[in-house]
């Protein structure tokens, strides 16, 4: 049967978009078809479907998530009476529900529908579709002497009308208010609930939904400053000596297009950093010359220059009025509704009273999902040497937001912190040197990040000196270490080593070679292991495999193979996948020989001696480990074949061309390389990885450090 939740609000303003967004998140956790219904819907588009089809890979077609408009609605219930209405409500969301696991039902907004009793139709519809209700309430400027009856109130309603409801949510509550109206009502309802504080991010709209919102002309910027969020208006009609002072982080400048002075003033002023401002809106219909817009675009490439032809106090009551929005055009907005849902809702508990029986399958994205998961429930420090690099700044706002791990930013704070004044990202930066995320499970308090120089840190020294220990054997004075440890890898490595932070993560700019060398001369091999290696997730449409080795080792001896394939299935173990392993050939069984075969049939020899208690047949083809048929006739009654879930590769030749070749033929997503084998977690990234790509790797990277039992310290390798 299909299990759907029906997110319904008691009256305008009560974003519940991030309630939406949030149930989705964690149903997508549980099923592979989840579907969207909205019973009643605006005419035009629908911006929060849209998110949720273009976040989620939704296949649903648009057409189908909605019941009907309002303007039907009304026509419906004034001729033929509610319950008609209903009724052809329910069975369109009946033909929704039989094609998925589960539906999300998005309730009605209040907002020009024309219909009385609103309240009660959603929770009628609620009980006729079956569904669990999450009323939300709109906490903004209310005390929590207001907020506590008016959700006690929500909550009478909705049961007294026969809903099951499933927790109630106190939305966009002032910090203030937000634990007392918490710690009430806790006291006073029979179901959980969840107190989300306002968050400014979210309702800061962006310069892009200000541009649509004016119809203003963009004579500068590209579409990451169109992006930045707008926390504040300054207005400019004072000399520049009084302007600059007033300026605000993140503030939108409105001026008149012929105060030259005032624009590039303020330019300059974001260049520094001090403070970086959102951008520049031009009023009065006035353009500047062109050498002021040259001088303009120099000094901060990138920054939103727009211009109106209305006058300042005309456009000042336009945006005032103006709020963000969560569409599939501001994914940095959605990302931040989660990590406010995720943080103040206890997703496990909501969870268990849904009752959602998890699909049989594991997707890309409920995979994903497990990482994000797993790497929250026990949140660790992940050191990231390239601290400047756009893409792996904005993995780490997603990162600190969704309260992943704790990070460390290497390189120079100035650059760092203009990168991000550029970018017009968000990151909670820890401004008192602490080591962020100290508390054992750093739960209890947000992720923050913290940025460390290595040319200028006081860690320099200590640093050297045990660099210069580890590597005396080779050579390595005090000097030469103290030049080398100010290189970030090498800086982070040390950084693993000496406990201070949980792992690392790099390669988006280095190779992979400068990744993995400091961790083999700092971090070493873990005790028992004789090899370094790697494998891939591949997230197919319907499982997860794991691919080893297709990153580190060319051509691996029996005794290395079986290493390989041992640490390999504990990989898969420690991320959910039950290890079957394949051990590849060019032959299956005893059908062919030569030395590469007989190299995989020592190797799995090795490992049946060693590890008794795994599952694991070798030499055999691709085919014949993947495919049930293939495996009847080639290897009947393995109890690997047919089924496997890890493959390991005889050689860096073929797993690497195997593993790109099913990614980009079979669309699977390939997450890693995982680097296997080290006494602490260090991973490496593609120089081409996307955002998302090292959100996933940094994920990985802290579950491996929670599962971390090796020793600290290594001998000289």
């Amino acid at each position: 049967m299909t299990r759907s939740v029906y997110v319904a609000g008691v009256g305008r303003g009560d974003g519940r978009q991030v309630v939406e967004l949030g149930m989705m998140e964690l149903l997508s956790r549980q099923v592979d078809r989840v579907g969207v219904f909205r019973p009643l819907a605006h005419d035009g588009a629908d911006p929060v479907f849209d998110l949720l089809r273009a976040r989620y890979r939704l296949s649903q077609p648009p057409g189908s998530a909605v019941g009907m408009s309002y303007a039907e609605a009304s026509a419906v219930q004034a001729e033929h009476g509610v319950d008609e209405l209903v009724s052809r409500l329910v069975e369109r969301y009946h033909k929704v529900a039989e094609d998925y696991e589960a539906v999300l039902v998005l309730g009605s907004d209040y907002a020009d529908t024309n219909l009385p009793a609103e309240l009660g139709l959603n929770a009628r519809l609620a009980n006729e579709c079956g569904a669990v209700v999450i009323p939300v309430v709109g906490g903004q400027g209310q005390s929590a002497d207001t907020l506590v009856p008016e959700v006690r109130n929500a909550h009478h309603a909705f049961t007294s009308l026969g809903c099951d409801v499933l927790a109630m949510i106190a939305n966009r509550v002032d910090d203030a208010h937000a634990r007392r109206a918490a710690r009430e009502l806790g006291a006073h309802l029979p179901v959980p609930v969840y107190v989300l504080p306002e968050d400014p991010a979210l309702s800061a709209p962006t310069v892009a939904q200000i541009r649509a919102a004016l119809g203003a002309d963009v004579l500068a910027g590209d579409a990451a400053g169109l992006a930045r969020d707008v926390r504040d208006y300054v207005f400019g009609g004072a000399m520049l000596p009084a302007f600059l002072p007033a300026l605000t982080p993140g503030a939108l400048v409105i001026t008149p297009g012929d105060r030259a002075d005032l624009i590039i003033g303020a330019l300059a002023a974001h260049s520094a950093g001090a403070p970086p401002i959102a951008g520049v809106l031009l009023t009065l219909g006035e353009r500047p010359g062109g050498e002021t817009m040259a001088l303009a675009e120099r000094l901060a490439p990138g920054t939103p220059v727009l211009a109106v032809a209305g006058g300042s106090f005309p456009t000042a009551a336009e945006l005032l009025t103006l709020e963000g929005k969560l569409t599939a055009a501001t994914p940095r907005k959605a990302d931040i509704a989660l990590g406010l849902f995720e943080t103040h809702v206890d997703s496990t508990q909501l969870t268990s009273r849904l009752s959602v029986a998890p699909s049989g399958r594991v997707t890309p994205m409920m995979f994903e999902h497990m990482l994000i998961e797993r790497a929250r429930s026990q949140r660790r420090r992940v050191v990231l040497p390239e601290g400047s690099e756009e893409r792996v700044l904005r993995a780490a706002e997603v990162l600190l937001r969704r309260g992943v791990c704790d990070l460390t930013l290497l390189g120079e704070e100035a650059a760092i912190r203009r990168a991000v004044a550029e970018l017009g990202i968000s990151l909670p930066i820890s401004e008192d040197g602490v080591p962020a995320g100290d508390s054992p499970t750093g739960k209890g308090t947000p992720a923050t990040a913290r940025i460390i120089d290595p040319a200028v840190s006081p860690l320099r020294d200590g640093f050297a000196e045990v660099y210069a220990g580890l590597r005396a054997h080779k050579g390595v004075s005090l000097e030469l270490a103290y030049d080398v440890v100010a290189d970030p890898t090498y800086f982070g490595t040390l950084m693993v080593r000496e406990g201070l932070a949980d792992g690392m993560v790099s390669g988006s700019v280095h190779s992979t070679a400068a990744t993995i060398r400091p961790a083999f001369e700092i971090i070493k091999t873990a005790p028992g292991c004789s090899i370094v290696s790697s494998v891939f997730f591949m997230c197919l449409a319907e499982q997860v495999l794991v691919y080893g080795d297709c990153a580190v080792n060319p051509d691996p001896d029996a005794e290395q193979l079986a290493d390989i394939a041992i640490e390999s299935a504990g990989t898969a173990a420690q991320f959910g996948v039950p290890p079957r392993i394949a051990m590849l050939s060019y032959s299956t069984g005893t059908s062919g020989s030569g030395a590469d075969v007989d190299k995989v049939r020592r190797a799995t020899e090795l490992v049946r001696e060693r590890r008794p208690d795994l599952l694991i047949e070798g030499p055999i083809q691709y085919d014949a480990a993947v495919d049930a048929s293939v495996a009847r006739t080639k290897a009947p009654g393995s109890p690997v074949a047919g089924q496997a879930t890890v493959l390991v590769f005889p050689d860096l030749n073929t797993g690497n061309n195997t593993y790109k070749a099913v990614q980009r033929s079979a669309g699977a997503i390939a997450v890693g390389p995982v680097l296997q084998g080290l006494r602490k977690p260090v991973n490496d990234l593609s120089r081409g990885a996307l955002v998302q790509d090292i959100v996933n790797t940094v994920a990985i990277t802290a579950i491996q450090a929670q599962n971390e039992n090796h020793s600290e310290n290594g001998s000289p390798a």
